[in-house]
C-alpha cells in the first residue's frame, strides 16, 4: 500500500492559546481548538471563563453518551449556533421533548424503509456517472451533493419538485459559514441572549430554506386526505405525543424537516467525497476496490442486494469517516457532580467531545494519521471499543438515519469506482470545521474512464 500519502489534518496547537488567540482560531477552524495532548492523552481540563473538559476516551464517551446521559445535555452555545434553522426539534431537544420527536421519525428509517429507497439510491448513482462522465475534472463536494439531495428528497417528501438543489446547498453553506461559526462573544464572555452577528448574518439564508421547506408541507397538507406517501412528512403530520396528544406545530414541521433534508445529504455526501479523495491518493487501494465492485457489479450500478459481496467498499467509507467524521467536535454542559476518566467535573463545566481526536487518538488506533481500510476488516473491526469510533454518535442518540446514510453512500461509492478512477487535483482540500467537517475550498479530482 502507500506508506507516504499522509491525509490532510488540521493545525495542531502545541502552546496554550489566550483566550482571544483561542476565539480567532475557533472562527476560523474549530478543529484548531483541540489541544495536541487531547491526541495523546484520554482527558485533557483547563479553563477560560468557565472550567473545559477535552474528552477523548472510550470510556468517558460512554458515561456521556450512555450511563449518565441525562446529566450531559447539549451544550446551549451549540445549541444557540442551530436554533435559526432548525429550532427545537430532534437534534436539539432534550428529554421527554427529544423522545417523542424521535418517535415520530423512526418508522421511516426501519431496515424495511431503508431497502425500499434503495432503487432511488440506484438511480442516482447512475446520474451522478453521467454528470462525470462530462468532466475530466470535477469539484467532488458539489458532486456528491448533488447526488444525496435527490434522495434524501424522497425519503422526506416523496419528491423535490418545490426544492431548487443548487439555491438549497448554497443557502446551507452561507449559514454554516456565518451562524454555524464559533462566535467571538462567546469567548469574551457575553450572555446568551446577546445576539451575535452570525444570527443576523444567517437571516436570509434561513429564509430562503424555511420557505422550500414550508411550500412543500403546505402543497401536501392541500393533497386529499393528507396524502397517502409513506415519507417523513407524512409520519411528522401523523405524529403525536404519547402523553399529551399534541402535534407537530407548523414550526416544529419546517424545523426538523430542514433537520433531516439538510443532515441527511450533506453528511453522506461528505463522506464520499472525503473518500474519493482518499482513494484518489492511494492508488492501491483504489485498484482494490475496484477490483472487488467489477466483479460483482460486471458493467451495472450496485444495488442492496450487492452490499454483502462488497466488504471494501464499506471498510473504506468507514475509514474516510474515521479521519473525517461529519462533527468533529460535541459540546454538552454538565448539570451534576460526576466523574470522568477518574477525574471530577463540576456543574455548569462544558465537556467536549472532540470526536476528531478520538478518531487520531494515539492510545487507541495505531498509526492514527494513516489512510488504512484494513482497520474495518472483519477480523479487526471486532476489538474494536463500540465507543472508540463514533461517526453516527452512539447511545439513544445515536443518528437515526446511520444505515440509510450508508446504504446510500456504498450505492454510490461502488457505482462511482467501477465507471471511473480518481486521481488528485488541485488545489488540495483541508479540513474546516463549522457546523460539519468540510474539504476547503473542495475535493479537485480528476475523473478518468476506468
Amino acid at each position: 500500500m502507500n506508506t507516504d500519502f499522509i491525509p490532510a489534518g488540521a493545525p495542531v496547537h502545541r502552546r496554550r492559546l489566550s483566550r482571544l488567540e483561542t476565539a480567532l482560531v475557533a472562527r476560523r477552524n474549530v478543529l484548531e481548538i483541540i489541544p495536541a495532548l487531547s491526541y495523546r492523552q484520554p482527558m485533557v481540563s483547563g479553563e477560560m471563563l468557565m472550567r473545559w473538559h477535552m474528552l477523548a476516551d472510550p470510556g468517558g464517551m460512554k458515561r456521556v453518551m450512555l450511563d449518565n446521559l441525562a446529566n450531559y445535555p447539549k451544550s446551549e452555545i451549540m445549541r444557540r449556533m442551530l436554533r435559526p434553522a432548525i429550532g427545537n426539534s430532534l437534534f436539539n431537544a432534550e428529554g421527554a421533548d427529544w423522545k417523542w420527536q424521535r418517535q415520530a421519525v423512526a418508522p421511516v428509517f426501519t431496515h424495511r424503509n431503508v431497502v425500499a429507497l434503495a432503487p432511488a439510491m440506484t438511480a442516482t448513482a447512475e446520474r451522478a456517472c453521467q454528470r462525470l462522465a462530462a468532466n475530466g475534472r470535477a469539484e467532488m463536494v458539489t458532486q456528491m451533493m448533488t447526488a444525496t439531495f435527490d434522495v434524501i428528497c424522497d425519503v422526506a417528501l416523496s419528491g423535490r419538485e418545490h426544492f431548487d438543489a443548487t439555491t438549497f446547498s448554497a443557502a446551507i453553506t452561507r449559514y454554516f459559514q456565518t451562524a454555524g461559526r464559533a462566535s467571538l462573544l462567546d469567548f469574551l464572555g457575553f450572555p446568551l441572549w446577546f445576539p451575535r452577528p452570525g444570527e443576523l448574518l444567517a437571516a436570509t439564508s434561513v429564509h430562503t430554506m424555511h420557505h422550500m421547506v414550508a411550500t412543500a408541507i403546505e402543497a401536501r397538507r392541500q393533497e386529499a386526505a393528507g396524502g397517502t406517501a409513506d415519507d417523513l412528512l407524512n409520519h411528522m403530520l401523523a405524529a403525536r405525543d404519547p402523553e399529551t396528544g399534541q402535534q407537530m406545530t407548523p414550526e416544529e414541521l419546517v424545523h426538523n424537516m430542514q433537520f433531516f433534508i439538510v443532515a441527511g445529504h450533506e453528511t453522506t455526501a461528505l463522506a464520499l467525497a472525503w473518500a474519493l479523495y482518499l482513494l484518489a491518493h492511494a492508488q492501491e487501494w483504489q485498484e482494490r476496490l475496484r477490483a472487488e465492485v467489477t466483479a460483482q457489479l460486471n458493467g451495472r450500478a450496485a444495488g442492496p442486494d450487492d452490499l454483502a459481496a462488497l466488504p471494501l467498499v464499506e471498510q473504506v467509507l468507514e475509514e474516510a469517516m474515521r479521519l473525517y467524521p461529519p462533527v468533529g467536535l460535541l459540546a454538552r454542559a454538565v448539570l451534576a457532580k460526576d466523574e470522568l476518566c477518574g477525574r471530577t467535573v463540576q456543574p455548569n463545566d462544558i465537556v467536549f467531545l472532540p470526536i476528531w481526536a478520538l478518531h487520531r487518538h494515539e492510545m487507541w488506533w495505531e498509526k492514527p494519521e494513516k489512510f488504512d481500510p484494513g482497520r474495518f476488516a472483519p477480523e479487526n473491526r471486532r476489538h474494536l471499543n463500540r465507543y472508540q469510533y463514533l461517526p453516527f454518535g452512539a447511545g439513544p442518540r445515536v443518528c437515526v438515519g446511520a444505515d440509510f446514510a450508508m446504504m446510500q453512500a456504498r450505492i454510490i461509492l461502488a457505482t462511482l469506482v467501477q465507471k471511473f478512477r480518481f486521481t488528485p487535483a488541485m488545489p488540495a482540500p483541508h479540513p474546516v470545521m463549522m457546523m460539519t467537517v468540510r474539504p476547503e475550498p473542495g475535493v479537485f479530482l480528476n475523473v478518468i474512464p476506468a
